[in-house]
């Protein structure tokens, strides 16, 4: 990722209504989040989410899809992983120690390990 990407990024989600939005359709992985349910879990007017999701849209941390007669909006979560790792990445400057605090805290993200079954 380039400095200018993750600018656009960076700005798309720096403000209140976006990050709501993009953080809701986080929470909706992987079936997404129609439109007007998104409005009405976000208690956003319609006119004024489709602005927003055209924000994040162009930032491509969302993507849609017409099913039926609804959009579905999707979190791109590569995209956000790509600008998270800029920032580490730029962060270590070749010190991995200086960011495994951070790395560490999101070690709780991961599902847990399944145990395996003991035959017997």
């Amino acid at each position: 990722m380039e400095t200018e990407e993750a600018v656009v990024t960076l700005a798309a989600l720096a403000q209140s209504t976006r990050l709501e939005a993009f953080r809701a359709l986080v929470r909706h992985e992987p079936d997404g989040v129609a439109a007007g349910d998104l409005a009405r879990l976000l208690e956003v007017p319609p006119n004024t989410l489709s602005a927003h999701l055209a924000i994040l849209t162009r930032a491509r941390l969302v993507t849609f899809e017409r099913r039926s007669r609804s959009i579905v909006y999707r979190a791109n979560l590569s995209e956000f992983r790509d600008v998270a790792v800029f920032l580490l990445r730029d962060c270590c400057n070749g010190r991995p120690e200086v960011c495994a605090p951070v790395v560490e805290s999101l070690q709780t993200c991961r599902p847990p390990k399944r145990r395996e079954r003991t035959r017997g």
